[in-house]
Formats: C-alpha cells, structure tokens, sequence
C-alpha cells in the first residue's frame, strides 16, 4: 500500500466546470487547469468515451478472483459502518470491478461485478489513476470526464500483493461531492481497508513466497543490502540497488532460476548441498546469514537445518555454489562468499531457502569489505593522482578498479557519459608505471589504430604501451575482429577500455564485451555521489585570473546543484562552472539566480509523462541556449511567449 499526503487544494470546482464545458465544446480548457487533468480529458476523448454513458460498459467479470477471496472479509466489515452516502468499490488490475458496497454513487448498479472502469472504457477516474502511478489518487465532481459522476467524489488506494512490482487492484471510496473541495472524507477509510486487505492477502501468499517474504523483510530490518529470488520475481533493497549493476542483478536471478529448477529435475537423495533434514532439539532456531557472521568475517554455514512449526523449514540459509557468471573456480566448491563483477572489494552471500526438502530460491546479501580492504581502499585512493570524490559509491568503484588494475590484465570501465571513466583509466595506467598508453577513441573512427595495436603487441610477445581505448561500445568490425584475435591468444594484454551502455551491439562487439567484463567495474553517476559535489567545484573552479576572487558558492546554489539530476555528470557539472565563471561579474559567493536556467528550477513536483518530460527538457535546453530570454526560446521552439509562460507554470518553472 502506498500513501501521500492529502490532496492540496486545486482550483475551484465552479472553474473546472466552466474548463470542462469548454473542452467538450471543441474548446481549449484554459490555463487554469492542471496539465495532467487536461491530459486526462484528452486521453478519454481519444479512447471515443461518450461523455452522457448512462452506466460503465461491462466486460466479463474474472472468475472466483484471489483478490476480492482475500478482500472480501474486510469489505463486508467495514462496508454497513460508512455513512453519507458513501459506498466501497473493489477494482481489479485491469481496473474491472469486483465488488461494491455501502451507499450507491449515481449510476451504479447494485450488481458491479465486471463493470469497466478503466481510462478507456470512462474516462479520469480515481481508481484507474490509482493503478496508474501506484498511489493514493483523488478525483472531484468536474474533473471526471463522464457527466455520470459530476456529483461524486472519490479517493483510491492501490493493493500490493507480497512481493509484487505493481499493484494487483485498488479500493475506492465514494462520496457526494463537496462544493469546497476538501481531502476527501473516505480517504482514511480507503487507506485502513487497504492495510487490511493487504494483511490478509499477506497471510494467504503460499509458503515459499511468505518464507522468501520473511527472509527478505528480517535481513532488511537491520538495514542490509540484500536481494531476494525464486526465479521468477526479485526484491531489491534500496542499498542492494545502489551498489549492484543491473546486469549483476540479472546474474544473481539467473542464478536463482538455476537453483530451483535443478531441485525440482534432480532425482531424491542426488541434489548437491542439500544435506539430509535433521530436527534439532527444542527451541533451536532457524539459521540465518547474521548468525553465520562473527567478529572476524563470515564463518561457515551451519550444515544441518532446524525444522519449524508442522515441520516447515523456515527460511534456513546454506552456503551454495557460486554462480558460473562470476567465473570462480571449480576447487573452490559450493563456496559461501563469492566477488561480484561491480568490484568495490564487495562480495555477496547467497543463500538456498528452503521448503518442504525443496529449494524455493534465495537470499543474497551484499557483504561489505573487510577492515584491511577498507583501510587498504583509503589509503588506495589517496595514491591516485587526479581523483576527486570521498563518497562511498565512488570509493567502492575506485578501489575495486585498483584491486583489478594490479594485474596487466585488461580491464572495462562502466557508465554513464561523463562519470569519469577516462580520468579513472589514465589514473590507474599511471599507477601501474607503465609507459604513456596509446589512447584509442573509437568514436572519432581513426581506421587501423586498434589493428595495428595488436599486430605489434603480438609481434613483441611482451613489452609495449598499454591501450587506453575509449568508447569501445563504437568500435568498427575490423577492430573488433584484432582484439578478439589478440585475447584468444594472449589473454592478459595491456588494455583498459571504458564503455557506456545504451548502443545497440552487434554478435561480435557484444561477444568483446562479454570477454572483458569479466574484469569489469561499474562507476556511479553523479546523481547518486551528490555529497562529491562541493569537492568537484572546488577542482573545477581551480585558480582565478589574475585580479579575480576565487570562486565561491552560496549554500543556496549547492542545493541547486545538488538537486539537479545531471544527465550529463561531472562532464555536465566541470561545464557548468566554466559557463558561471565566464559569464560572471559580480562578486561574493555565487547566488542560485546566477546559475543557468535549468539549474535554477528545482525538480518537478509531480510525475510526469514520457511526452511532458520531453518537452519540459526542450524548454529548459532553449531557454540556456537563448541566455534565459524567453522570447528567444520561444520562438526557437515554434510556440508563443503566451504558451510559453504557461507550460512554465504547469510544470512548476516559473519561479526560477
């Protein structure tokens, strides 16, 4: 269940009348109302909702659905207490009603069971925005498309099943529509029906997903990062998330899938790591991945399980095999801790859960560095020269490259445009002591360069300056034909490339990749290592001209930066400080108004559309180009200085 706070006021329902009677008319709504409500209005009429429908269309109702079984004892008791005419509505994910009790809203049949009530059947209503953004949503009177519901108010709260991604229904509140558009009165109601109805839906989720639930929920109470699998669904921890990749994450699933389907076609008695099942005595408890954890690190796993209640295995981790993605050896078998591919000196404990003798998936909890690859990671990132950042995520990547680098092996550096993947791999070259690398930018095409690379480094069968081969994701075919060459002979070769993900990969370049992120770290952008930011200025802004103040920053104008999301990183930040100090003329510490326009507006307060974040980029990027005059860049993007002012204020741009 997810909440907000109470709907502010919005503008007058006597107004939204009026805009919506000129929207019907073939009119523009005006400026007073919201984007996303007008959006919605033109949604429905895009979908050819007739506004005068007399009831929802009907579709055929779901038979004997899990939700409203797992639902229905909390409808049925908190239906007879509402009062005022309010009634109790259940929709489905598809936005297909189930269930209606309480008082009747206008329109609605005493029978609702597969009554249609999504966006394309009848328009903006509270239940399918519920669904759509995952929270709690608010629909008054005028802002309903259909005239069926001008006198109705309604609130919908939307239902998480355990361990689902998107909600599986809502329930909705109705109530006569209140002229002074207020929060409305049933949002308490729909918010306590929800928890309730959640509750129960938690207590009927089968076993395996209630113990994965459980081992997810008890290693996330004392704040790991940890990632939970059965093979077909995950959860993530917010710290799980930050410091592992997406293709990491993917591996770990993998791994899971891998799991339970080789316990589910191994014969009995034949599956490897599955020791046999032994009751321990009274009041012994489940094993779990803290209770393998001493002072000095992680001990081995406890080889018998402790059976629960009824006999049920609750959730007791075993040490398993790592996964073959991360390439550890085969001696080293059914390991308990293994190294992930994101580096940073992390590891991850995995560990089977099971059910029944039955491996129903696992837990992987990230285990942070030991005390000496800590200190070793200071002191580490201390040596290399041109670095600037002390947050944690930097760190992790930093000292994981170096712990990669000690070897003339190659190596592949991730992420975004702008991290800093070049300066990371100019550092690292100049920390082994090698001689000046050849620096190969496969974005500019220089024909030949990476061929004629291998051919001498295979001539020589030793020496030779490293490559510093940049952008390797635009490598040609004929460079991507010598390196793969050169690595099935030789291995450890002298490399260092840098790649940021999001171009489409041919078989070949795609086979290179996969090659060399087997020594792979992945750099952070700057958005989640906003806490560099105060340092990044100060190395940007260097040393003044000769009778010029050094540059400073008000504590207003870091909060800016800070909230800004920089798409483009530190390449967008190190720009950014060069375009203030050239363009600035005043003295004392630089003011938030002195920075670009884009930078001056703060965060969008709603979500919005792929469309609207589009267009709201576009302005931002006119407005910088044109040096914030309006006019200029609203005659750049086509439009007038009236249209102009007024997407200002939809998405919240006009008091920068």
């Amino acid at each position: 269940m997810t909440s907000i706070d109470d709907t502010p006021a919005g503008p007058a329902l006597s107004s939204l009348r009026r805009a919506r009677d000129r929207f019907l008319g073939g009119r523009p709504p005006g400026d007073g109302v919201p984007e996303d409500l007008a959006q919605a209005w033109r949604r429905a009429r895009f979908f050819g909702v007739p506004r005068d429908l007399t009831a929802p269309p009907r579709v055929r109702p779901p038979v004997d659905p899990p939700l409203l079984a797992a639902a229905r004892p909390a409808l049925d008791r908190v239906a007879p207490t509402l009062s005022g005419g309010m009634g109790l509505v259940l929709v489905d994910s598809r936005c297909r009603a189930l269930w209606s009790g309480g008082g009747r809203y206008a329109g609605t049949s005493a029978d609702v069971a597969g009554l249609d009530l999504s966006e394309k059947a009848v328009g903006h209503n509270s239940a399918a925005l519920a669904l759509r953004t995952g929270r709690r949503a608010e629909v008054h009177g005028p802002e309903h498309f259909l005239d069926l519901w001008q006198d109705v108010s309604a609130v919908s709260v939307p239902l998480y099943e355990p361990a689902a991604g998107r909600p599986a229904g809502a329930v909705t509140v109705v109530a006569p529509l209140a002229e002074d558009r207020t929060a409305h009165p049933g949002a308490a109601i729909a918010e306590a029906t929800a928890h309730a109805v959640e509750t129960e839906l938690l207590g009927r989720a089968r076993p395996p997903e209630r113990l994965l639930l459980d081992a997810y929920l008890r290693q996330r109470a004392d704040g790991a990062a940890v990632v939970a699998l059965d093979g077909s669904s995950r959860l993530v921890s917010p710290e799980a998330a930050r410091l592992l990749s997406h293709e990491t994450l993917t591996r770990l699933e993998r791994r899971a899938t891998a799991l339970v389907r080789d316990a589910d076609t191994r014969p009995e008695g034949a599956r490897t790591g599955a020791p046999e099942e032994n009751t321990g005595p009274e009041g012994a408890r489940a094993g779990t991945p803290e209770e393998n954890t001493g002072p000095e690190g992680p001990r081995s796993a406890a080889p018998e399980e402790s059976a629960g209640p009824e006999g049920a295995h609750t959730a007791t981790p075993e040490a398993i095999a790592a996964p073959e993605e991360f390439a550890v050896p085969e001696e080293f078998a059914v390991p308990e801790e293994f190294a992930v591919p994101d580096g940073a000196g992390l590891t991850v404990r995995m560990s089977r859960l099971t059910h029944g003798g039955e491996v129903i998936g696992a837990v992987a909890t990230v285990c942070p560095a030991t005390r000496r690859a800590r200190a070793a990671e200071r002191h580490d990132h201390d040596r290399l020269p041109g670095l600037v950042g002390t947050s944690r995520p930097w760190r992790l990547a930093v000292s994981g490259a170096m712990e990669l680098a000690r070897s003339a092996e190659p190596l592949l550096l991730i992420g975004e445009a702008g991290v800093g993947k070049t300066a990371l791999a100019r550092a690292l070259l100049t920390l082994r002591g090698a001689a000046a690398p050849r620096v190969v930018d496969a974005a500019e095409q220089v024909p030949g360069e990476v061929p004629r690379w291998c051919h001498a480094l295979a001539e020589r069968e030793g020496g030779g300056p490293p490559l510093l081969l940049r952008h390797a994701e635009r490598l040609g075919q004929s460079d991507v034909a010598a390196l793969l060459s050169l690595l099935e002979r030789r291995p450890a070769v002298p490399l260092v490339a840098t790649h940021t993900p999001g171009a489409p990969t041919g078989p070949c370049l795609s086979r290179l990749l996969d090659i060399l992120s087997a020594r792979s770290v992945a750099l952070p952008p700057l958005r989640e290592r906003v806490e560099d930011i105060p340092a990044l200025l100060t190395a940007f802004t260097g040393h003044p001209s000769p009778g010029r103040p050094p540059l400073t920053w008000s504590l207003d104008a870091r909060r800016a930066l800070e909230q800004h999301t920089w798409p483009g990183n530190v390449a967008e930040l190190a720009h950014v400080v060069r375009e203030v100090a050239e363009r600035r003329r005043a003295t004392g510490p630089v003011r938030r108004e002195e920075l670009p326009y884009g930078l001056r507006v703060p965060p969008a307060t709603r979500r919005l559309s792929g469309m609207e974040r589009a267009e709201r980029t576009a302005i931002l990027e006119a407005l910088r180009r044109h040096g914030d005059n309006k006019a200029r860049a609203a005659e750049s993007l086509g439009i007038g200085r009236a249209t102009l002012y007024r997407k200002l204020r939809a998405y919240g741009m006009d008091q920068a």
